[in-house]
């Protein structure tokens, strides 16, 4: 039977609906594996026979989520690994060597753009970041030894929604692969693989897991990709995931659709509050008629995200005495929890990015990023607006 995404997202698309045992799916945290004789174990390890022989390589309790992952994506295979850096910097090792050269989206998160600038540069990997709204400039940077086209669709933390499908064609006709991490929509409300992109990144501790208590990442493509950076790159670099926190992530998913619906709806409602109020110079929100890529974002998504930026009058001061005036909503760095969070990006998540190019990326000293969490949209909108009373 054909599964719809919210019966996937509890029992997999292929799995008995009736079964004799327990509901829950077990955790099996074994490191090693044993065999019948030698010649199964030479075999499993060789991969003539399918099989898990080591930790490192697999786990039963990962694999069946990886399962469901890749159904929800729509992809071939996926991989967990144990953060959502370890995905992004597994999926760019996989195609990038010595002298290689991406190309990048410009407003990308912190954490990426510190991988590139800092650690790619030490094994000969360069990058060019770019306006990616524009594809007359994404290909005026293509080189001939560029290998690929990183994308952040809507980007961290300004919201830049990206055409994924015209990009990923203008990136094979140069030979590109192209890697979309789709970590604020999650596969419930984008799929970047059937808009034309070769590989998908999450960092599952947020919309994933869902519950603040997970940190993990996936990738997730075709099957010789992935089996690739299984057995070359997370294997031998050791970013294997936990079984423990696979099976967090399972149980978190389970409420991935009701929970991205309410994020959703309630992002929707706190964008349109403060784009109406007078202490707010701008709003970054795709939901909003005025976000300019707005109709982009009706087309290839399934709903808005639960992500809200905005810009408050008054610079940096102004954004601390606002965040430090908030009573419910609670300062963090991460995003996708229960818990309405907020942060300042220039500050904290996209610390490391100059200064020159975070302005250039529209991350000012007054920009507030919001993940709204499954608190009561009434309460919420209080706690906003008592804050900006001080602001």
């Amino acid at each position: 039977m054909d599964w719809h995404d919210h019966s996937i997202l509890v029992h997999g698309r292929t799995a008995h609906m009736k079964k004799n045992g327990p509901v829950a799916n077990s955790i099996v945290p074994a490191v090693a594996f044993s065999f019948l004789d030698a010649e199964q174990a030479a075999c499993t390890v060789a991969g003539r026979l399918e099989g898990t022989y080591y930790g490192r390589y697999g786990n039963p309790t990962t694999q069946r989520l990886e399962r469901k992952i890749a159904d929800l994506e729509r992809g071939e295979e996926a991989l967990g690994v144990s953060s959502g850096m370890a995905a992004i910097s597994t999926a760019l090792l996989a195609f990038l060597k010595h002298h290689g050269h991406v190309v990048c989206t410009k407003d990308v998160y912190g954490g990426s753009h510190k991988f590139l600038t800092t650690l790619a540069p030490r094994f000969g990997i360069n990058v060019s970041f770019v306006d990616c709204t524009d594809l007359d400039a994404v290909e005026a940077a293509i080189l001939p030894e560029t290998k690929v086209l990183y994308l952040e669709s809507p980007s961290n933390p300004c919201l830049t929604v990206l055409d994924i499908e015209g990009l990923s064609k203008l990136a094979h006709i140069h030979g590109l692969k192209v890697i979309v991490d789709n970590t604020f929509m999650t596969p419930y409300l984008q799929r970047p693989l059937r808009l034309g992109a070769d590989i998908v990144v999450h960092s599952a501790t947020k919309y994933l897991n869902g519950h603040g208590d997970v940190i993990a990442g996936f990738i997730v493509g075709d099957a010789d990709s992935i089996r690739y950076m299984r057995k070359h790159i997370v294997g031998d670099l050791g970013q294997v995931q936990s079984a423990w926190d696979s099976f967090l992530i399972e149980r978190g998913m389970k409420t991935l659709g009701l929970r991205m619906n309410q994020h959703c709806n309630t992002a929707m409602e706190v964008a349109g509050f403060l784009e109406g109020h007078p202490k707010i110079a701008k709003v970054y929100y795709p939901g909003l008629a005025s976000h300019p890529q707005h109709q982009l974002a009706k087309r290839q998504m399934r709903n808005m995200g639960g992500i809200v930026s905005f810009e408050v009058q008054g610079g940096y001061d102004a954004a601390k005495k606002f965040i430090d005036s908030l009573q419910m909503i609670m300062i963090s760095f991460s995003l996708g929890d229960p818990e309405t969070l907020v942060q300042h990006p220039a500050s904290m998540t996209h610390f490391s990015i100059p200064r020159v190019q975070r302005m250039n990326c529209g991350i000012t000293d007054g920009l507030i990023r919001l993940s709204i969490g499954l608190e009561d949209d009434v309460d919420i909108l209080k706690d906003l607006e008592q804050a900006l009373i001080y602001v």
